[in-house]
């Protein structure tokens, strides 16, 4: 409650998207206030109970989680709702890049004359793919599965996945380097003592532990339990960052992953080989923007659009082709397999 009640101001911060909502951050970080259309506040209330059940039953549920919902009136009777919700980037660790991602291509760029250090990017911004742990992948997917088969279930769709990142090296790890032949379970590795597997200098260290056999902090994000890596035995994992300290590895929370970027290939020595920098970097996500239903007038948007863009490549959607594109793409995009 002092996190948003107490003397301390709350902080005003950019919207990625064209809603409208004001958005603010609590003086702790622990909490985003986002103001509601009236719409947004009956969709809410509408899924609430299903939403509570979801929730309950998946602890480890990549949706976006509602601490409180609340209408206020001002002088002259104005109305404002306004939702109170975990911030996802409640982290020490700084995050260098944000990016929204809804699987869709149409308006999916940001303009670079308007990108700062705090921009949200888009979908055809992403110069990266993440490779991480096969177990961690595997959960990952079989969260998303579960969150957006209850979103299709209320017909819910133009929802994201709010990504962000953290760089362990501000230069390259490995420089430029051939696309990396890493095995799923990571063995080329070099083990350290103690169960630790350790990625190359400026990274990381996983620790592998029994189950609450060590008490570290998981932050506000609320996430369940502790995560298992396939690479250390299928063991449950902390992350220990170097100057930062042990972290809990939760589902979207501390996510230990490879980003590679691919290079133009005008800054390739030889056209034949596909140049890369790889970096060590700390994942932070959740799926937000649950409450837009596939209602009359967006079924309306979706015809027209569909004419004059493509009914591919426009975020105005049914549910169930929704939500498969944005599975789809994560899997094929964002976070593929290991080659």
């Amino acid at each position: 409650m002092m996190s948003i009640c107490g003397d301390d101001g709350l902080t005003e911060i950019s919207s990625p998207g064209k809603s409208g909502s004001l958005f603010y951050l609590s003086h702790d970080d622990k909490f985003v206030i986002k103001t509601l259309k009236k719409s947004e506040l009956k969709v809410l209330l509408k899924m609430l109970p299903k939403y509570h059940n979801h929730v309950k039953e998946h602890e480890n549920t990549l949706i976006t989680k509602f601490f409180g919902l609340h209408r206020i009136t001002l002088p002259g009777k104005r109305k404002v709702r306004f939702v109170v919700m975990g911030n996802m980037f409640c982290t020490e660790l700084r995050i260098h890049r944000r990016y929204d991602l809804k699987g869709s291509t149409h308006g999916r760029i940001t303009d670079k004359d308007k990108i700062h250090e705090n921009t949200t990017l888009k979908d055809l911004d992403l110069s990266y793919e993440f490779h991480m742990d096969k177990s961690l992948r595997e959960f990952l997917f079989d969260q998303i599965a579960d969150d957006c088969a209850f979103l299709k279930s209320q017909q819910i769709i133009d929802y994201s996945l709010l990504l962000g990142l953290h760089f362990r090296a501000p230069e390259p790890l490995d420089g430029l380097v051939e696309p990396p032949n890493i095995s799923p379970n990571m063995q080329s590795s070099p083990a350290g003592q103690d169960g630790e597997v350790l990625f190359p200098s400026k990274g990381f260290v996983l620790l592998a532990h029994e189950p609450s056999s060590v008490n570290t902090d998981p932050g506000p994000h609320i996430r369940g339990r502790a995560l298992r890596a396939f690479s250390l035995g299928n063991q449950e994992v902390d992350i220990l960052v170097p100057g930062t300290g042990r972290l809990r590895v939760q589902l979207g929370v501390n996510m230990p992953a490879r980003a590679n970027h691919k290079l133009p290939q005008d800054e390739s020595d030889s056209a034949e080989v596909e140049l890369f920098e790889v970096y060590d970097v700390i994942l932070y996500m959740g799926i937000i923007d649950i409450l837009q239903e596939y209602n009359a007038k967006k079924k309306a948007e979706h015809a027209y659009k569909s004419v004059k863009f493509g009914p591919t490549t426009i975020s105005v959607v049914e549910p169930e082709l929704y939500a498969n594109r944005f599975t789809n793409f994560l899997k094929q995009k964002v976070f593929p397999e290991q080659p």
